[in-house]
C-alpha cells in the first residue's frame, strides 16, 4: 500500500501544477499579465513608394534629371543632353560667384585673376578699359550687392554651350552708386574635361 505521506505528496504536486496553469492563464490578482510571445510586426501596404534602382527591372537614367523651366528650357535641356553634369541651379550659383569674382578683379585691375575667366575678345576689351581708367585716374566701381541673377537664354551650337545670365547689381565708387543691368554670356565646350565656363560677351540690358 502507498503510505499516507506519498499520497499527500502526490496530491500536493497535482495541486501545484493546476495552480500554476491557472496563474499562467488568468494572470495575477494585480492585473499584470505575462508577456505575449514576440511576433513580427504587420507590414502595411505602402503606396507611392519608389523602389531602389537595383530592385527595378532596369535603371532609369533620368531619375535625377534637373528641371528645365522658363523660355530657355529647351536649350538648357539640349545642353544637359550634351553634358549630364550640367544643371540650371548649379550654373546660376556658379554664375553669381563668377560675377562677384570678375567684377572685383576688374575693379582692382587684377589682370591675372581675370585672364583665365574671360574669352580672348572680352579680356582684350577689359584690359584696355583698365589701362584707360588708370591713366585718367577714374575711380573704380566696386560691387555692393547682386540684386538679381537669372538665366535669360541659352543655346547649344555644335558642342559649344552658351548661357546668357541677366544681372542686376548695385555698384559704388565710394561716393556714388549706380545700378548695373547687364547680360553676360558664358560659354563652354561640352566635350572638354575642364568644367569652367568663360565669359564670352557682355551687353547692357534693357
Amino acid at each position: 500500500m502507498i503510505s499516507p505521506i506519498v499520497d499527500v505528496l502526490i496530491l500536493a504536486a497535482i495541486a501545484l501544477f493546476v495552480l500554476s496553469r491557472l496563474y499562467v492563464a488568468l494572470g495575477r490578482d494585480d492585473g499584470d499579465q505575462p508577456a505575449a510571445p514576440e511576433r513580427a510586426p504587420l507590414k502595411r501596404p505602402e503606396t507611392g513608394r519608389v523602389e531602389p534602382l537595383e530592385q527595378q527591372g532596369s535603371l532609369n537614367p533620368h531619375l535625377d534629371r534637373p528641371m528645365f523651366t522658363g523660355p530657355a528650357a529647351a536649350a538648357l535641356e539640349e545642353i544637359y543632353e550634351a553634358d549630364n553634369d550640367f544643371s540650371p541651379g548649379g550654373f546660376v550659383r556658379g554664375a553669381r560667384s563668377a560675377y562677384q569674382v570678375i567684377v572685383g578683379a576688374f575693379a582692382q585691375g587684377d589682370r591675372d585673376a581675370l585672364r583665365p575667366l574671360l574669352d580672348d575678345d572680352v579680356y582684350e576689351a577689359w584690359d584696355a578699359a583698365i589701362t584707360d581708367r588708370d591713366a585718367s585716374g577714374t575711380p573704380a566701381y566696386k560691387l555692393l550687392r547682386i540684386r538679381n541673377a537669372e538665366i535669360e537664354d541659352a543655346e547649344l551650337d555644335g558642342r559649344t554651350a552658351r548661357v546668357m545670365m541677366r544681372y542686376e547689381a548695385d555698384l559704388g565708387d565710394g561716393e556714388k552708386t549706380r545700378v548695373a543691368r547687364e547680360i553676360w554670356t558664358f560659354m563652354r565646350d561640352t566635350t572638354s574635361s575642364d568644367p569652367n565656363w568663360l565669359l564670352d560677351d557682355v551687353e547692357v540690358a534693357n
